[in-house]
Order: structure tokens, then C-alpha cells, then sequence
């Protein structure tokens, strides 16, 4: 099996310039669909869904692999390696962010630039003061809590992840695809991302790159994105007028209208 079926790959769209899109803790593909739809007619657009996520083939998922977020690095470059798009314009939500980090200071020859769409380099704060939202005793809950009753979390905090309590689809749409993702990946892939501690990975980027943040995020807050921004050489930050941590889907066309910017400051062609 290649790793393209293993992983449901999906391209769309055409264009010069290729651009590939990875998704955050309990969602999939899909996620991305309303920036996909903006973007298709100028960019060569490639989604996939992460191990243990989506239509991922659960036969291949093994928990030694994705210890860490290598392991979701190592696929992502495999998997351009096996498609060989030539460079590529990432965009990575939520924890896919330092996948995509990881991926890149890995293989800088396989990206051109990197999108971060609420990104944090690790979750919980340290005694150093770095601010990352989360005491460690409240990581440690809620992934107790995950493990004891995976769906009854998923449909408690995915409105709360999502924000915009009044438009309540959206936090529908984030719990289905929790709970839709396998149990036991997603309480190992849970441990990984909130637990991780990514902050030295960011001053090896060197691609131009787009911090990209919501007004109100209770996952990755603006003195969160702020760190990344500051860490990051010359990177790009833009505050979203948006709530919520999933502005993909919440704010799909301030989303786009942010990248298309970024993307033209920085001369990557359209």
C-alpha cells in the first residue's frame, strides 16, 4: 500500500505553486474544505489525513512511532517524497503546526514557506515563565478524563475548542470528527501534542512564515502566538479578527485573505 492511500490523500485544484494542508488534534481533512474551495483555482492543493486520524488506515498505526511528533514529521516528509510535488506551501492547524516545523527544519529543500494556524510550541507553562495556557496538573486532567470517557469529553470541550457559541453547527462538526477518530490514537496522540515541548525547534526555521492567531483562543492564546512569532526569524504574525481555535472553519475567508497576503509579501506567486 502506498502512503498516499494509507493516509487518504486528496488533490485538488491547479497551479504553479502547490500547496499542502495539515490538520489538528480530532479533526481530518475535511477541515480545511472551505479554504481549499478559495484557494483551488491558483493552487495545487493536497490534503491528508494524519495517522490515526480521518480515513487513515488503522492497519499501519503504531503507537511506538508517534512517540513524539517526529513520528507525524517523518510521514509528512514521506509523503512528499512519494508524491514529489516539488516545494511546497504548508499550512498546518493547531499541534500540525510543529509537524510542519519539524518537517521542515528536517527537509528544508521539500518547502518554500510554512503557515501556522494557531500554533504552540508546547501547552503548559514553565517555571522559566514561559506562558503556555495550561498548568501541568490541568494537562494531566484532562487527558484523565480523555482516557476514562473519550466521547463524553469530545462532545463537552469541542464547542468550548471551537468557540462561537452561537453558531453551534461548528461545535457539532469538531465533536463528530472527534469522536469519528480512532479511541486509542487519539488518547496517544492527545499525550503527544499536550505534552510536547517544541520551543527549540523554532529558531531552526528558515522558511518564510506566516503566525497566524485568533482574537480569542483558549488552546493558543496571542502571548502564545506572540512567542512563536518572537522565535521565529523573521516570521510573519497576523491577529484574526475571529474566535475560537479553528478559524479554518469558523473565519475560512479572513483565513485565506491572511495567507494570500503573506504569500504576496513574501513573492511566492500565486
Amino acid at each position: 500500500m502506498s502512503l498516499a492511500t494509507r493516509h487518504d490523500v486528496n488533490t485538488v485544484g491547479s497551479g504553479e505553486r502547490t500547496m499542502l494542508f495539515s490538520h489538528g488534534f480530532g479533526c481530518h481533512q475535511g477541515m480545511f474544505r472551505f479554504m481549499v474551495d478559495a484557494l483551488k483555482t491558483d493552487y495545487r492543493c493536497i490534503l491528508y489525513d494524519l495517522a490515526g486520524a480521518g480515513n487513515y488506515d488503522m492497519d499501519h498505526w503504531r503507537p511506538e512511532r508517534y512517540r513524539t511528533l517526529h513520528g507525524y514529521a517523518a510521514d509528512l516528509n514521506a509523503l512528499l517524497d512519494e508524491l514529489a510535488p516539488g516545494e511546497v506551501i504548508f499550512v498546518g492547524h493547531s499541534v500540525s503546526a510543529m509537524v510542519g516545523v519539524l518537517a521542515a527544519n528536517a527537509r528544508p529543500e521539500q518547502f518554500s514557506a510554512l503557515v501556522l494556524i494557531g500554533p504552540s510550541p508546547r501547552y503548559i507553562n514553565d517555571a522559566d515563565g514561559y506562558f503556555g495556557g495550561f498548568e501541568e496538573a490541568d494537562i494531566d486532567e484532562l487527558l484523565d478524563t480523555l482516557a476514562g470517557n473519550y466521547l463524553g469529553w469530545s462532545s463537552g470541550i469541542a464547542p468550548a475548542i471551537v468557540g462561537n457559541p452561537e453558531r453551534p453547527a461548528l461545535g457539532q462538526e469538531l465533536t463528530n470528527s472527534f469522536c469519528k477518530t480512532n479511541p486509542a490514537a487519539a488518547r496517544h496522540f492527545a499525550t503527544v501534542t499536550f505534552k510536547s515541548d517544541n520551543r527549540a525547534d523554532l529558531a531552526d526555521v528558515r522558511h518564510p512564515t506566516l503566525v497566524l492567531q485568533c482574537g480569542e483562543d483558549i488552546i493558543a492564546s496571542e502571548r502564545v502566538g506572540e512567542y512563536v512569532r518572537d522565535h521565529i526569524p523573521g516570521s510573519h504574525y497576523v491577529v484574526l479578527d475571529a474566535r475560537g481555535h479553528c478559524p479554518n472553519l469558523s473565519e475560512p475567508a479572513k483565513t485565506v485573505a491572511a495567507v494570500r497576503r503573506f504569500l504576496d509579501e513574501i513573492t511566492v506567486p500565486a
